[in-house]
């Protein structure tokens, strides 16, 4: 229990440093920093620069895979960057929500390079820390029913640190800009988000410290299966494995439409429902509904595989699409559509991260050898793409639709609604639909089909290796009486 506790710790404040810098920046940009009509350029700017760093990642992210794959320390591959790029991505996210100690209006130029320097550095080092957290799934264990209790943990974790900047974020907000701005409660100045981030910043670098002391990877004979990987071993480790493209395309299109709707539905508190402090509310149920989704996921996987939890998932949130078409101003019917759109979003997740985690094995049983970080560093890929391309379109849309400084849902103009509900509404339905086709269609490798995969591996390797069957063992640490390789039976004392 406290290793599930553990990982659960770090990707609490893994999600909450993520949800902040791709779901909140642009809304301080806009809100605090640039509020005038002849700031649009500046807005313009930075929105391009963030775009053009995290689409560069499509190409940067797998090499950081492959440099973690390579690591080899006494603390295992996967720790040391887990706590350095956790440390030096928040010390980074401090200054991002900041003026530059008055730069942005004093020389907006010196400004935009310290921005965009900043911004690239915090993309690097939180990837390489993204991709080693979620890569040592594959290391803790070879079972699929362990991996699933250590992923249903971390999602557990990742949920709530998502949610709870949410629910913190407004009133956080408020009472830093009281006590630091000595303004009257309820106002936002740039100091009251400042201390926002400081929280953000404590929660990331102490997860992160939390899982490192706990968890350990584990050594067996598939494990060992691994060599030096150079860059063209990266690409053919991916552009080979057939199934991680299909899961990969699926969910490029669900993670964009969650992300963009999720971005907008700040904007849609405070300017269309014109009541910014009942935003918080979306916290509290997703908050709520999160912790339970994922606690359901073990019990649904039994029962109807992660396919039809994907499939089923995404019906469930076009219903909630549906009910925000219908709610108009109608707070309550919002929070309901809140609830119907982000329930199964855990939930599909953590089908596409087990699948993803499992292909793993069937990349190895294809390549011939084992990759671990370049395979699990797709999915973070896709979010942070996912997330660059809708900062972009949450960027162009506040400014088009005049979702800006302190205007007013009646300064919004019939055109600018219907243009923000395209960005918001129907665009991401279409985009949902044809995720969970691909998925249904094309995503063929089972809970089943990966423990024929790993028997098959378990006996080709076994055989190379001369029929000698390898201990497991804990990064450093040795620890007798693994079980058989094919099921990878936990030992005494793991958890």
């Amino acid at each position: 229990m406290r290793k599930y506790v553990s990982y659960a710790l770090g990707t609490f404040g893994h999600d909450a440093f993520y949800n902040t810098l791709s779901i909140y920046f642009m809304m301080f940009l806009t809100s605090q920093l640039f509020t005038n009509a002849s700031d649009e350029k500046m807005v313009g700017i930075v929105t391009i620069a963030v775009v053009v760093i995290r689409v560069g990642e499509i190409f940067f992210d797998p090499l950081i895979g492959g440099v973690v794959d390579n690591t080899q320390t006494r603390w295992g591959k996967f720790r040391p960057w887990i706590m350095t790029g956790s440390v030096v991505a928040s010390v980074g996210l401090l200054f991002l929500f900041s003026d530059y100690f008055g730069l942005a209006w004093n020389n907006p130029m010196i400004y935009l390079i310290l921005l965009i320097i900043t911004f690239l550095m915090v993309d690097v080092f939180y990837s390489f820390s993204d991709i080693a957290l979620w890569s040592m799934l594959p290391a803790v264990s070879l079972d699929t029913k362990t991996r699933t209790k250590f992923g249903t943990a971390s999602r557990i974790g990742s949920t709530l640190g998502a949610q709870i900047v949410i629910v913190i974020i407004t009133p956080a907000i408020m009472l830093f800009s009281h006590l630091i701005s000595h303004v009257s409660y309820g106002t936002q100045t740039r100091a009251g988000w400042t201390g926002y981030v400081a929280i953000v910043v404590i929660l990331c670098a102490g997860g992160a410290l939390i899982t490192c002391l706990n968890i350990k990877e584990q050594h067996n004979l598939i494990r060992s299966n691994v060599k030096h990987t150079t860059v063209s071993d990266i690409f053919r480790a991916i552009g080979n494995n057939k199934q991680l493209l299909w899961i990969s395309a699926s969910y490029i299109l669900f993670a964009f439409s969650y992300v963009v709707t999720n971005s907008l539905l700040m904007y849609y508190f405070r300017y269309r429902l014109g009541n910014a402090g009942a935003y918080t509310w979306v916290g509290v149920i997703t908050c709520i509904l999160g912790v339970i989704s994922v606690s359901l996921f073990p019990a649904l996987e039994s029962l109807i595989h992660r396919k039809a939890i994907y499939v089923g998932g995404i019906a469930f949130m076009l219903i909630g699409y549906i009910i925000f078409l219908f709610a108009g101003q109608s707070l309550p019917m919002v929070l309901v559509a809140v609830a119907f759109y982000f329930f199964p979003y855990p939930l599909i997740f953590l089908a596409t991260l087990m699948t993803i985690t499992d292909s793993v094995e069937y990349g190895q049983l294809i390549n011939g050898t084992r990759n671990e970080s370049v395979t699990l560093s797709v999915r973070p890929l896709l979010d942070k793409l996912a997330g660059a391309i809708s900062n972009g379109i949450v960027g162009v849309v506040a400014v088009a639709v005049g979702m800006t400084g302190n205007a007013k849902p009646s300064d919004i103009t019939s055109g600018g609604v219907q243009e923000f509900n395209t960005f918001m509404f129907y665009i991401p339905i279409i985009l949902l639909v044809i995720a969970a086709i691909i998925f249904g269609s094309k995503v063929t490798l089972t809970e089943a089909k990966h423990a024929e995969i790993v028997k098959e591996l378990s006996k080709r390797l076994k055989t190379e290796n001369g029929g000698k069957e390898e201990t497991a063992t804990t990064d450093s640490t040795t620890t007798t009486g693994q079980g058989n390789l094919a099921t990878d039976t936990p030992t005494s004392g793991q958890h």
